[in-house]
């Protein structure tokens, strides 16, 4: 890989996580497709470890806030679908796995604008659980179905709760897709280079994640989930 290429990468990651430290989403949609482009063998592994240190800072950063029954709901349902979207991958074309999962998220986030508010329960923790569990396996991006469950609560435990929920289903992941001949080690070499880029973006992120109120917030999330669905499409 040039010096250009691992330049282009580290702003990417940069950005990336100032965009996920500041609303705890974002970090998968903006790497993902760029690192596409570079060097295809860094997706998924390459995305799935580069947000574990800064799925673990936010997590730390936010614990006050995280909702533990929530967390605890989508993490057993993640870790259960886990399988499944190593199952995509084997069974599913990408072109038609990238169009199934962003027309879901699209046709989601549309119904949430004349949805009215809502407190999430079991229900929606289990479902955006398995849903994420499918997608991140299988592609890299995991955050809408969870960011719509959380749409209405506050910032801070939007944060808190998807960070603990990436962190497991990351580590669970990547376990997998190395078990199965799907992932290369190797890959990991790249995230720990990248690490200075990551934790500047972080820090610069701890400078303005109080200014997110949750009208901002909502905003935030569903042209998030739109812009994701759209990427998805788009790109198969």
């Amino acid at each position: 890989m040039s010096v250009e290429t691992v330049a282009i990468l580290a702003v990417t990651v940069g950005v990336a996580a100032f965009v996920q430290g500041t609303s705890g989403l974002g970090f998968a949609l903006i790497v993902a497709p760029v690192a596409g482009l570079l060097d295809p063998g860094l997706v998924p592994v390459f995305v799935l470890a580069s947000m574990i240190p800064l799925n673990l800072y936010v997590a730390w950063r936010e614990r006050a806030a995280l909702d533990l029954r929530g967390a605890g709901w989508i993490t057993a349902a993640r870790l259960a679908a886990t399988p499944g979207g190593l199952a995509l991958l084997w069974v599913i074309p990408d072109r038609r796995l990238g169009l199934f999962v962003g027309a879901a998220t699209v046709l989601a986030a549309v119904v949430s604008l004349a949805a009215p508010a809502f407190t999430p329960g079991r229900r929606a923790y289990v479902g955006a659980g398995v849903v994420t569990g499918l997608t991140e396996t299988a592609t890299g991006v995991g955050g809408p179905p969870l960011a719509l469950v959380y749409q209405h609560r506050p910032p801070a435990e939007l944060r808190s709760t998807v960070a603990v929920c990436f962190l497991v289903g990351e580590v669970a992941s990547l376990a997998l897709l190395f078990a199965t001949g799907q992932g290369n080690p190797a890959e990991l070499g790249w995230a720990v280079l990248l690490l200075p880029a990551l934790a500047v973006g972080a820090w610069l992120s701890r400078l303005v994640h109080h200014r997110l109120d949750a009208p901002k917030m909502r905003r935030f999330v569903l042209g998030f989930a739109l812009v994701s669905g759209a990427v998805l499409m788009l790109g198969t």
